[in-house]
C-alpha cells in the first residue's frame, strides 16, 4: 500500500512566505551594516549579492501568498493548537529578543563601549535562534544560532582588543550576520519550491 505525503496546509505555505519576507527585509539590514563598512575599500561591490537575494525572497514570497488559497485550512483541534502554540512562543521569543536588544545595547553604552553596539545586536540576534529551534523544530536553527554567536562574539572580542577599526568591525558582522540570513533565505526558498511536489503527491 501507498503512504500518503502530509497534507500541507495553508498555514504552512503562509508561513515560508512570511519567513522569506523577513530574511529579505533582515538581509538588507546587515548588508547595509556591513557596506557602511566596506565603502571605502574595493570590496563594497560584494554587497550587491545580498540586495539582489532578497529581491529574489520578496518575488518568491508573492508568488506563496497567492499559491496560499490553493491549500487546505488547518481544520482539527489538534492542528489548531499546535499553531497556536507555535505563535505564541514566536511572540515570546520575538519580544525577548527585543528587549535582549534594548538591554545590551544601553549596558554597552553605559560601560563606555558604544562601538560594541553593532556586535551586541548581532549576538542577541544569534542566541534567539537557539529556543526558535525549539519551537520549530528545525535544525537548520541551531546551525544559524551558532554561527551568528560565534560572529558576534568575534567581532566584540577583536573590536575589544582594537584589532577591528570600526570599519572593520561593521564588515565583519554585517556580512557575517547577511551571510546567516541568506541562508536561512535560501532554505525557505527551497522549501517553498518543494510546496506543490508534496501537495500533488
Amino acid at each position: 500500500m501507498e503512504e500518503k505525503s502530509p497534507i500541507v496546509p495553508d498555514v504552512a505555505v503562509k508561513g515560508i512566505a512570511t519567513g522569506l519576507c523577513m530574511m529579505a527585509f533582515f538581509n538588507l539590514l546587515w548588508a547595509g551594516i556591513a557596506y557602511g563598512g566596506l565603502k571605502t575599500t574595493n570590496w563594497w561591490f560584494l554587497m550587491i549579492v545580498f540586495p539582489a537575494l532578497s529581491i529574489v525572497f520578496v518575488i518568491n514570497a508573492v508568488k506563496l501568498f497567492g499559491m496560499a488559497k490553493y491549500y487546505p485550512k488547518l481544520t482539527s483541534e489538534a492542528d489548531l493548537a499546535e499553531e497556536k502554540r507555535m505563535g505564541k512562543w514566536f511572540g515570546i521569543i520575538f519580544g525577548a529578543e527585543g528587549l535582549g536588544i534594548f538591554i545590551g545595547i544601553n549596558v554597552v553604552i553605559n560601560l563606555g563601549y558604544p562601538q560594541l553596539t553593532i556586535p551586541v545586536l548581532a549576538l542577541v540576534v544569534g542566541l534567539h535562534f537557539f529556543p526558535l529551534a525549539k519551537v520549530f523544530k528545525r535544525t537548520i536553527d541551531y546551525y544559524l544560532a551558532s554561527w551568528s554567536t560565534i560572529i558576534a562574539i568575534l567581532s566584540i572580542v577583536l573590536t575589544l582588543n582594537k584589532t577591528f577599526t570600526e570599519n572593520g568591525m561593521l564588515a565583519f558582522t554585517g556580512v557575517g550576520i547577511a551571510i546567516a540570513t541568506s541562508g536561512y533565505g535560501i532554505y525557505m526558498l527551497l522549501s517553498g519550491r518543494a510546496l506543490p511536489k508534496i501537495a500533488a503527491n
